[in-house]
């Protein structure tokens, strides 16, 4: 079955088309990694594992990720979905793998999306608490703004891609001045790039650092989620695509690299061993005036709800997407009328955030240590899988059907991405402690619940081609046509 862009199936279950430019899938696409508080909160422990290499490991891993991003905008051309993973993979592998994609991509969002609270709550009080004298505990904030993302989500995609724009470019003006200030006062002692140094970069002792930085680009691919809303089609899913990589490599390499000029390449691991929590903000207190080192402080807020709302939307449209495939409750599969937000999916997202959000208030659970990391870590694991089986399915898919498209985009491409994604993938399982924070007997729960997850989606669509094999022969077969979109492979 086959929907084109501006039409709408009975039932109310078209999301709106032709909502979102490139600009609007950029911005979306760079909200959800939160820039600002990656740099603040997460970049200082990347400088513990790998010293000055940091800044060269960004463009290396951006490398890796434009090499997937290939391949996946050409299957994208033939599949346009809002369950990106779900359908790229189910077409390249098959039905029973798809829905195992599927079930682990909802896992992964989610996870991040819920587990971002916890940062954001943390800001929250800190924040609160400087300002007011006054100390409320994490959850009142993270329920509040549990609320907000509901709401504006529920208004659409066009009110989310407009606030998201607004809070990306604040938290990334804020960064850039902190870089020119560094630069203007001349860093430590003089200019090097030994960060950028393949000596440098490729020590074996930086193995976990690669870990850590390859999760920066998590939801970059969210641009393929958007799809069915953007305007003008896959060209512009294409070229935000490009665009948000491009950006995370060098704008996270150039930032963390006036970091190191901050430091000192000799030191700055060190420094981040010393005060890992405090780094960034001890340079933005050294380098920067004042009023800027307080906005900062400010915007982590802001920076944390951008990414619960781009998370918001990403996780709505996976859930959307299982419900019109019948894989999920076809109540989830619907959109409200007026606003074309999957507003039935957002509720029961909304729901499960705020349940989570609870439990860890009445257990008395850490919101940092046991929301945040165990959360981020079971997203992390998840989406490396999922990239890496989209590899393989472009791969597949692509040789089979669409020779034309040519080696480079169906086999090479992809296949030295998925290659890179097998060795960063092993990496991250075996320093899962890294990212986790956890023990050994909660790392087997954390791993053993994303392989279970994976297996039950398998198992789900088993169970389906065996009681209603019509629906199963259909699944993934959603897509929207793109008469306008017939570019010869070549060209694209």
């Amino acid at each position: 079955m086959s929907t084109r862009p501006g039409s709408e199936r009975p039932g109310g279950d078209g999301l709106a088309a032709n909502a979102m430019g490139t600009k609007d899938l950029v911005f979306t696409v760079l909200a959800a990694l939160a820039p600002l508080t990656l740099i603040v909160a997460v970049a200082p422990l990347h400088f513990l594992k790998g010293g000055a290499a940091v800044p060269g490991a960004y463009l290396v891993a951006g490398v890796v990720m434009a090499l997937f991003a290939v391949g996946f905008m050409t299957m994208s051309r033939y599949v346009r979905n809002a369950g990106a993973f779900y359908a790229t993979i189910t077409r390249g592998l098959g039905r029973p793998v798809g829905s195992g994609a599927a079930t682990l991509a909802l896992l992964a969002y989610n996870t991040l999306q819920i587990s971002t609270y916890g940062a954001l709550g943390l800001y929250a009080t800190d924040t609160f608490k400087k300002y007011t004298g006054m100390s409320l505990p994490w959850w009142v904030f993270a329920l509040g703004a549990v609320a907000l993302v509901a709401w504006l989500g529920y208004r659409g995609i066009h009110t989310s891609a407009r606030i998201l724009g607004i809070l990306l470019v604040l938290e990334i003006a804020v960064l850039v001045v902190m870089a020119v200030c560094v630069l203007a006062k001349g860093g430590a002692g003089g200019t090097s790039f030994t960060s950028f140094s393949p000596g440098t970069v490729f020590k074996p002792s930086n193995a976990a650092m690669f870990t850590l930085v390859f999760g920066a680009f998590m939801g970059f691919e969210s641009t393929a989620i958007f799809s069915e809303e953007a305007r003008g089609g896959i060209r512009t899913v294409r070229r935000a695509t490009y665009i948000a990589v491009g950006f995370i490599a060098v704008f996270y390499a150039l930032i963390t690299w006036t970091i190191v000029q901050a430091i000192g390449a000799d030191g700055i691991a060190a420094a981040a061993a010393k005060n890992t929590a405090g780094l960034v903000i001890a340079v933005f207190d050294q380098y920067t005036p004042s009023p800027v080192s307080a906005v900062m402080q400010l915007l982590l807020l802001t920076s944390a709800f951008a990414a619960l709302l781009a998370l918001h939307n990403a996780a709505n449209r996976y859930l959307f997407a299982l419900g019109r495939e019948g894989l999920m409750p076809s109540a989830f599969g619907r959109t409200h009328p007026r606003t074309r937000a999957p507003h039935m999916a957002g509720g029961a997202q909304t729901l499960l955030a705020a349940a989570v959000i609870v439990v860890w208030a009445v257990s008395g659970l850490d919101p940092y240590l046991e929301l945040l990391l165990w959360g981020s870590a079971i997203g992390f694991l998840g989406i490396i899988v999922l990239w890496a089986l989209c590899c393989l399915a472009v791969i597949s898919y692509l040789r089979r059907n669409h020779p034309e498209a040519g080696p480079w985009r169906t086999l090479i491409a992809p296949g030295l991405s998925f290659l890179a994604l097998c060795v960063i993938l092993v990496l991250a399982v075996a320093n899962v402690s890294l990212l986790t924070g956890a023990g050994t007997a909660v790392n087997a729960v954390l791993l053993g619940l994303c392989v279970f997850v994976f297996v039950s989606g398998i198992a789900s669509a088993l169970s389906l081609r065996s009681r209603a094999p019509r629906r199963y022969a259909v699944l993934a077969k959603t897509t929207l046509d793109e008469a306008t979109d017939a570019v010869p492979a070549a060209r694209a």
